[in-house]
């Protein structure tokens, strides 16, 4: 059938629409991964925590930090990281876990690691947000 064709019915183009944004949202995922880091989920940040001294880094503001982050995770928010980042230089070899509310600064972080040489860089899937559904440990202090 001639593209064209198919494109000319308002049913068609329905679909066409359709195809076009789930095609989109499979392409978001792997265009972050390229840009801040892979993300992985709590579980497995929780391994790489365990089994080879992975660093939380929470890139979240101070007002979020003080309602709970993960326990001894480094606070540093996103605005201060690059001027800040001599506080991690000896972590450039270890795995570094980025956390936020949802995500988002935290691959934004992880794009500002990578491009000042750190090695292994995480995105914490859901941030904070995705650790408390799974029901992880938080600390206040």
């Amino acid at each position: 059938m001639d593209l064209m064709k198919f494109l000319a019915s308002d049913f068609n183009w329905a679909w066409a629409l359709a195809a076009a944004a789930s095609g989109a949202m499979l392409a978001i995922p792997a265009l972050r991964a390229k840009t801040g880091g892979p993300a992985v989920s709590p579980a497995l940040a929780t391994q790489l925590m365990n089994r080879e001294d992975a660093v939380v880094v929470d890139v979240r503001e101070p007002d979020e930090w003080k309602t709970g982050h993960i326990l001894n995770a480094r606070h540093i928010p996103l605005g201060d990281l690059e001027k800040r980042l001599g506080d991690l230089a000896k972590f450039k070899a270890k795995p570094v876990i980025l956390s936020c509310r949802s995500g988002s600064r935290a691959s934004s972080a992880a794009g500002v690691l990578r491009k000042n040489g750190f090695e292994k860089v995480y995105v914490l899937e859901g941030g904070m947000q995705g650790w408390e559904q799974a029901g992880l440990p938080t600390s206040k202090k």
